[in-house]
């Protein structure tokens, strides 16, 4: 017999898997015994006063939730239903729902996703609406392309950043129309490879991997966020690379990996969003391990970006370790 689950089972389904009690971090105090976060690969997007958090969970129903705030901390359900992009209605995929980005275009807001390890675009007309496609496919099933972030630069183009296969996990770049959601036609080329240590470490063997990529710029030259090491390895981090240009050629940052459990103070630190908060600051959102002998399900946490411009470009980006917020649900 068919078993069907109500939209308050859905809830509660979800609360649980929020829900923690046995927190390895230090911060952890802090957190007021609150309900912690457990969204992998997370995005924070910032408007009229509120953030709104999305990111992976591998759980039913199948697809994304989004949480909203005023302060970071504290969380709530976005929509009563919890789910903002549902498997099976209007959208792409069938399993393997990560890694999603929100972009406002205008009046509408785009949904960039990983679905069936391909990049997808989902459009709504808010920010927690339900997002759906108006032809149900991927941005470019020639081959797998998984964690998407668009930027838009100044004078109008739009550039998608992805990762690629190749015997690993790579970053590559190419413009994209997003009224047809495609990337336009001889534009796409690699980013770089792994060339730097901390890159690659023997913590867990692993095929080259460089993922969650996250572009920004600032005073016209352009700032790409990326995470390397397996997301199961203890020296998941993250570092960046400069570029006079969207598409290169980039400049790796010697200071590499900002990011890292020596920093952060928990493994498995990576894979997150840029976003500016309230009061202007940059921040930083990404996941850690469960704890220290386990990944999944892995946590939310937020960090303030510092920014030093004192010796001129490129600017010298490190992390405030001492301003990580658990957020927690309320």
């Amino acid at each position: 017999m068919r078993k069907f689950i109500t939209p308050a089972a859905c809830v509660a389904a979800l609360l649980s898997l929020l829900a923690c009690n046995n927190s390895t971090s230090k911060t952890a105090e802090a957190a007021n015994e609150g309900e912690q976060i457990f969204f992998a690969d997370p995005t924070i997007f910032a408007e009229n006063g509120k953030y709104y958090l999305t990111g992976t969970r591998n759980a039913d129903p199948l697809g994304f939730v989004m949480l909203e705030s005023t302060d970071l901390q504290n969380w709530t359900l976005a929509r009563p239903d919890s789910m903002i992009l549902r498997k099976g209605e209007s959208t792409y995929g069938n399993k393997g729902f990560w890694a999603p980005q929100i972009y406002k275009d205008g009046d509408k807001y785009l949904y960039l996703y990983t679905a069936n390890e391909q990049v997808a675009l989902a459009k709504g007309d808010s920010v927690a609406a339900l997002y759906t496609q108006e032809n149900v496919e991927p941005v470019d099933a020639s081959e797998k392309n998984i964690d998407p972030f668009l930027f838009r630069d100044d004078d109008g183009k739009y550039y998608l950043y992805h990762v690629r296969f190749d015997h690993g996990n790579f970053l590559w770049v190419g413009e994209f129309d997003p009224a047809t959601g495609k990337i336009v036609e001889g534009t796409l080329k690699p980013v770089f490879r792994n060339d730097q240590a901390w890159e690659k470490t023997d913590a867990y063997p692993s095929d080259p991997i460089m993922e969650g990529p996250t572009l920004i710029k600032i005073d016209d030259l352009y700032y790409l966020f990326y995470s390397a090491n397996h997301f199961m390895s203890t020296d998941y981090a993250v570092g960046y690379a400069t570029a006079p240009t969207p598409v290169g050629p980039w400049t790796k940052n010697e200071a590499n990996p900002i990011i890292n459990r020596t920093i952060v103070g928990e493994k498995g630190s990576g894979h997150g969003d840029v976003f500016t908060d309230n009061d202007g600051n940059l921040r930083y959102v990404y996941h850690v391990h469960h704890n220290d002998s386990v990944v999944s399900p892995r946590r939310t946490r937020i960090v303030s970006l510092k920014v030093d411009k004192s010796n001129g470009q490129p600017y010298a980006i490190t992390v405030d370790p001492e301003t990580i917020i658990i957020p927690t649900r309320s």
